[in-house]
């Protein structure tokens, strides 16, 4: 019993040596991205999965941008903003993935204070230009249906590179005041994140600093960045199915519909998987749901876009069997 007891208490001082150890090899101004360190035998898995993703996102992605710049059809307001969703996605994933990839591959999960609040400001920029983009291809579809007269006077190419401009330059002005007053903050408690990238809520709570000025410009750039584009979307398509319905024909109802359902598959998963992970009751939060919801928004959707907007378009479809060279083959 005395030997048991000996080499028990002699292990378990072995762990704390070594758990002691790893902290001291870990700079103090790092951070520790654990999420997925504790299921280790679902790594290989982890690592085939989030690889293959983010391949499929990028090369699908890039197909995209391709066929709509080289496809003169597709010069159009619709296409333009489509091509600029493409390429956020595509930045979208490449902030995250990579180093989720190297982390499960090396096993070596820290992450430095300036490379995290880095990759911090690139994904709160592209999130919300995401959200600004739809909401601009929402009012895009308005006009489209609605307003097929005007459509060309008031979607002109000044307007579409303004609309897509000041998207880019909102996005990038709130992702950077949060940053900075993020930048700020002293982490005096653990420097262990529960998720596998730096996002906004998770470093908030390892922060000892007062974070009372930053919740109160959290939350009203969550009231501009989201419920106003939020809000644009919903009038837009309250706009656009009280003219469907005023379609005679099942046939013409199906047709307009045809022009906006993918943007509208988009917008659900977009603001579906955004809802779940950021607005729910913080006593039923859970760590695991919320990582699977982000899995979701950061991984998933970018990868699906390419597949949503070309496989329910006949002019998207057309023009990557075009810039494959196939078309060139196929008979008239």
């Amino acid at each position: 019993m005395v030997d048991k007891e000996t080499s028990r208490v002699s292990s378990l001082w072995s762990l704390q040596y070594t758990y002691q150890a790893i902290r001291n090899h870990t700079s103090i101004a790092d951070f520790l991205l654990l999420g997925f360190s504790e299921h280790p035998e679902q790594l290989p898995l982890l690592f085939g999965l989030f690889l293959g993703m983010y391949l499929v996102t990028v090369l699908g992605n890039l197909l995209v941008i391709l066929a709509i710049v080289a496809d003169q059809h597709l010069h159009t307001p619709m296409y333009f903003f489509l091509a600029n969703l493409s390429l956020i996605d595509t930045c979208f994933s490449c902030t995250i993935v990579p180093k989720v990839l190297v982390n499960i591959l090396t096993q070596h999960h820290t992450i430095s204070h300036t490379g995290c609040l880095v990759q911090m400001y690139f994904f709160m920029a592209l999130a919300l230009l995401d959200d600004f983009l739809l909401a601009v291809m929402a009012y895009d579809r308005y006009v489209a249906i609605c307003l097929p007269l005007h459509y060309t006077t008031i979607m002109c190419p000044q307007r579409c590179l303004l609309l897509v401009a000041a998207s880019w330059l909102c996005a990038h002005l709130l992702a950077f005041s949060l940053t900075l007053l993020m930048s700020q903050f002293s982490f005096c408690a653990s420097h262990s994140i529960p998720h596998f990238f730096c996002d906004l809520l998770p470093l908030l709570k390892l922060a000892c600093s007062d974070t009372q000025l930053f919740q109160v410009m959290m939350f009203a750039e969550a009231a501009l960045s989201g419920v106003v584009p939020l809000a644009c979307v919903l009038v837009s398509y309250a706009h656009i199915m009280h003219t469907i319905l005023r379609v005679p024909s099942a046939g013409g109802k199906h047709k307009v519909f045809s022009t906006c359902g993918s943007h509208l598959t988009v917008v659900t998963l977009f603001y579906g998987t955004v809802f779940l992970v950021y607005f729910q009751p913080a006593s039923s939060y859970s760590a695991d749901t919320g990582m699977l919801a982000s899995v979701v928004y950061t991984t998933v959707t970018p990868m699906l876009n390419p597949f949503i907007y070309s496989l329910r378009n006949r002019d998207m479809k057309g023009a990557l069997w075009r810039l494959s060279g196939w078309g060139r083959c196929s008979p008239p």
